[in-house]
């Protein structure tokens, strides 16, 4: 077995175990009915899509991200109709925080903006998500109807995007020194 072989299979050992690990953090929620917008929830599945783009980079952090979120999606009767969407918005989360720490020699303060960067973009298409397909396709709602669907939902996306950002950089941190301490690499 070559070098190059070893690490790809490695990479893609790490990318199952993050989507694994995206899976449990997203099954670690706390749903709250909403009138208008059905429900919202707490969760910790937004710590391991950050924490997948950061150490896988973009393109296997992205696939971890999304695919994790998705299976999630598949196994809960509420959301399976749309996993698609989120193996996309999540998937794109991995995605914009791969971009920032893509380059060796990441620190704290890049896992953190990365962290930002990925929260933003997902709030960015989960909301729009919300307003458009959600909200007035599905549901038939007015323009105004739908915005106040995005409403209800923006202190759960607030919340996890908090979290996430708090908690993933000294998680990235962690697993790095880690896995750099008993010479390992995720290439």
């Amino acid at each position: 077995m070559t070098h190059k072989s070893t690490a790809s299979t490695k990479r893609i050992v790490f990318t199952a175990l993050m989507a694994a690990l995206t899976v449990a953090g997203s099954a670690l929620r706390i749903t709250i009915p909403v009138d208008i917008a059905g429900t919202t929830s707490f969760h910790l599945g937004n710590i391991m899509c950050a924490l997948s783009g950061i150490l896988l980079g973009p393109w296997y952090g992205a696939l971890a991200a999304g695919l994790g979120s998705a299976i999630y999606d598949m196994l809960n009767p509420l959301y399976i109709s749309e996993a698609w969407i989120t193996f996309l918005t999540k998937g794109a989360y991995g995605l914009a925080a791969g971009i920032i720490c893509r380059k060796a020699g990441w620190n704290y303060a890049r896992a953190t903006i990365a962290t930002v960067v990925g929260a933003l973009t997902y709030a960015a298409l989960y909301l729009a998500k919300t307003y458009f397909y959600s909200g007035m396709l599905l549901k038939g709602l007015t323009a105004e109807a739908a915005a106040l669907t995005v409403v209800t939902k923006l202190p759960a996306t607030t919340f996890n995007a908090v979290v996430a950002i708090v908690f993933a950089p000294i998680l990235a941190i962690s697993i790095r020194t880690a896995l750099e301490k008993n010479r390992l690499t995720l290439d």
